[in-house]
């Protein structure tokens, strides 16, 4: 494994992270089942104001001679609030040489709205596909969720401008269970987040690497890993796959690849008398 800044090379596997910005929510308000006090040994991790600061951290994968997009931020700054801190997703793009038509696959790891806010472009009446020579790839649990009327707009609410139109652009490809993206990538299923959340495994001669999605959100859930957000739509689900996770991404010493901690977002699970840390890389 080899670092320059904010690209890996896992194997033959080149792993660029990219950002669409940031997003800050209070505590109670995006953790609302902890007590203010359980913060207390973890402040290194919150912004001067006591806040959770998240990057929005998309990862763009070169392998097998595709170009992989693995999730696609909040999407364009809104026209009536342009000091947004995000919209910078395609600004990345062009800092570090990249074209949107350069994307064969675009993965989405699950389908809220911070993972798939790029996908499309609005052009008058019609959408248009940002990554013009993409297809997209999605799992099939959380396209079906998506579309349920009881849980759509609380859980996916830019489902409509953001996934739907990709099906009548035929632009689709939905993934049942794991699924080989490449010889090298393996998406495969860790749900909880979402019931068909999605992290993608990089496997390259010999060495690896995991893009975790939403399986956590702060390297604070490496160390307490039943500390769920109410972003979690199942909090169950989420606990046991976030501990099956960090038993082996610890015990295999697998390179994260961790979309909302501070970018790039690059790191391992190391222990230290006898507790799990997050050490970036």
């Amino acid at each position: 494994m080899t670092m320059a800044g904010h690209i890996i090379r896992v194997g033959s596997v080149e792993i660029m992270a990219l950002s669409d910005g940031t997003l800050e929510f209070d505590l109670c308000n995006f953790f609302p089942a902890i007590p203010n006090d359980d913060w207390r040994p973890y402040e290194s991790h919150l912004t001067e104001e006591h806040k959770v600061r998240f990057n929005l951290g998309s990862f763009l994968i070169r392998s097998d001679g595709r170009t992989i997009l693995v999730d696609t931020g909040l999407g364009p700054k809104p026209a009536d609030a342009p000091d947004v801190p995000w919209g910078q997703l395609l600004h990345d793009f062009q800092a570090n040489g990249v074209r949107p038509e350069d994307v064969d696959m675009v993965v989405m790891t699950h389908l809220h709205r911070d993972h798939v806010g790029w996908n499309l472009l609005a052009h008058g009446e019609k959408y248009v596909p940002t990554f013009p020579n993409a297809r997209y790839w999605m799992s099939a649990k959380d396209w079906e969720v998506c579309h349920q009327p009881e849980v759509q707009p609380a859980r996916f609410p830019n489902a409509p401008t953001c996934v739907w139109p990709l099906a009548e652009l035929g632009l689709v490809e939905l993934m049942q269970g794991e699924h080989s993206l490449t010889r090298e990538l393996t998406a495969m299923p860790t749900p909880g987040h979402t019931p068909g959340h999605m992290s993608i495994l990089i496997t390259s001669q010999g060495e690896r690497a995991l893009v975790l999605g939403d399986a956590a959100h702060s390297p604070v859930q490496v160390l307490e890993p039943d500390w769920v957000s109410r972003a979690d739509m199942d909090p169950a689900l989420t606990r046991q796959t976030r501990r099956a996770l960090m038993d082996r991404l610890e015990r295999e010493q697998i390179i994260v690849a961790a979309g909302h901690f501070q970018a790039p977002g690059f790191g391992k699970i190391v222990r230290l008398q006898g507790r799990r840390y997050w050490q970036g890389l």
